[in-house]
């Protein structure tokens, strides 16, 4: 049995139990026992090939899933009237799928009620029916609720892609997209091995972030940056409006952030505290420029959010027709100074036989992030938020 052989069953026996694994911790995993990086790429590439793992950078970080061996095929749509694009959304997908491609709305729709697929690729412009009213009746539909609808689209993404996640959309691609990025997200959606995939959830965890922690800790170089970046007034707005309408501004801002940091070509990394704010590091540079784009793109979008909720039109200059002041959203960005960041790092490792990776209780203490309005946690039934302090204390279920 050759190195490869034997660091694939490494690689299966790591993401077995952690669910996943990013690229660093295998690269580690192959240097602490001796094996070069070429044959880690190698033995990755065969076990993506063989469908048992599969691989999706998210926040800046590349992440392998361990994949279900499911006998049967998953069913996928694909729902798109040019022909051209229909057809490279299918082999983006690539083998392994029983696929149905349609180019008509109507038909579409007709034809999900009738085979309920397990994942539907939607296009916004589509004849017979728009995109957004074909998700917004899968998700509202007790039989059709569970399918995964994966919006691709050229249209605007200022108000179309907060519309496609209101409605219930599971992730918004932009047009023209990435077929490997289609291909991992269909891949994982459908088959990942344990819990369900969820791109909010699933950005970088507590290990990810306390790496980040440790990096700015030691780094001597300037142009590294560690902040978080907060939805301030969330907890207020999912106590007016409910949970689904809080877990809806989340997934925009985490879906904003993951596009620029695509941008950012692994300059910076975003991860999730589970409450209603990210941690952002990498190039001091791109994350001044990624923070200011978002939050344009945040203030862009935030009339068509506000307008979903039952208030007036802003350019028509009347009052709110709820007769009251809106709860206020609003993106705010602070960096972590490195002085402060020290000095609570100490008082936790007091407590600590060994640095290891933080609870998210301890990151948050030392990123300063102690005021916690909104929780969100995550079990077997799905996502539950948690609003707290600042707002009723009540918890709230998302379907």
């Amino acid at each position: 049995m050759d190195g490869t052989e034997n660091i694939k069953s490494d690689i299966i026996s790591v993401i077995n139990d952690k669910q996943q694994v990013t690229y660093n911790e295998l690269r580690s995993l192959a240097t602490s026992n001796s094996v070069s990086e070429d044959v880690l790429k190698r033995g990755l590439k065969e076990l993506e090939e063989a469908s048992a793992i599969a691989s999706r950078s998210s926040g800046g970080i590349l992440t392998y899933y361990m994949l279900q061996n499911e006998p049967l095929l998953r069913r996928i749509m694909v729902v798109e009237d040019d022909k051209n694009i229909n057809k490279l959304m299918t082999l983006s997908v690539g083998k392994g799928f029983d696929i149905t491609q349609v180019y008509d709305g109507k038909e579409a729709i007709q034809k999900i009620k009738f085979e309920k697929p397990d994942l539907v690729i939607l296009d916004l412009m589509l004849p017979g029916m728009d995109g957004l009213e074909i998700c917004q009746t899968i998700k509202r539909t007790q039989n059709l609720k569970d399918i995964i609808v994966i919006i691709v689209s050229a249209m605007d993404a200022t108000s179309s892609r907060f519309k496609g996640i209101k409605y219930g959309a599971d992730y918004y691609i932009k047009k023209p997209f990435d077929p490997s990025e289609l291909r991992s997200l269909v891949t994982i959606f459908l088959k990942k091995k344990g819990k369900k995939f969820d791109p909010l959830i699933d950005l970088p965890n507590e290990d990810r972030i306390s790496d980040a922690v440790e990096k700015a800790v030691q780094e001597t170089n300037n142009a590294y940056e560690l902040g978080r970046l907060r939805v301030d007034g969330l907890a207020e707005f999912a106590n007016e409006f409910g949970n689904d309408s809080g877990m809806t501004i989340l997934r925009l801002v985490s879906q904003l952030l993951q596009d620029k940091v695509k941008e950012s070509k692994d300059k910076t990394f975003v991860g999730f505290l589970n409450g209603d704010d990210f941690v952002i590091a990498g190039d001091k540079g791109w994350v001044t420029k990624m923070t200011n784009d978002i939050r344009a793109e945040f203030n862009a979008v935030a009339p068509f959010i506000y307008q979903s909720e039952g208030y007036k039109p802003i350019e028509l200059g009347i009052e709110d027709i709820y007769g009251a002041d809106k709860p206020k959203l609003d993106l705010q960005y602070n960096t972590i100074e490195k002085g402060p960041l020290i000095e609570r790092r100490t008082e936790i490792l007091k407590k600590k036989d060994d640095i290891g990776s933080y609870t998210y209780e301890e990151l948050r203490h030392m990123l300063g992030g102690d005021d916690l309005d909104i929780t969100i946690t995550r079990d077997q039934n799905g996502i539950r938020l948690s609003v707290g302090k600042g707002s009723k204390k009540e918890d709230r279920k998302e379907d």
